[in-house]
């Protein structure tokens, strides 16, 4: 892993849970070549980890705030919060939890 590897965590909040979310966010995370996982939270967030090039941690994350969508998101996505994080090796692939 070098040094041009980031790690952050998002929190989506809005209508993602039960409407197919989580899916699209790792879709889109695995075509900017990113690993780690989409899962929801016990408050009705999603939780989506991103690993990766800090450019493609950028993308996901504006995918994730764009309003209205050009990548038909499901659901409604009112606000994203992200936190850096250390960057994980042996992180490998992405996942919906």
């Amino acid at each position: 892993m070098g040094s041009e590897t980031v790690r952050v965590t998002m929190f989506v909040r809005g209508s993602v849970q039960g409407v197919g979310f989580r899916w699209w966010p790792r879709a889109r995370a695995l075509e900017l070549g990113l690993v780690g996982h989409a899962r929801n939270t016990a408050d009705g967030r999603v939780e989506v980890v991103a690993q990766g090039s800090p450019a493609a941690v950028e993308r996901l994350e504006a995918l994730l705030r764009e309003d209205p969508s050009t990548t038909r998101r499901p659901g409604h996505v009112e606000s994203v919060v992200g936190q850096q994080g250390v960057p994980r090796d042996g992180t490998s692939g992405f996942v919906e939890r």
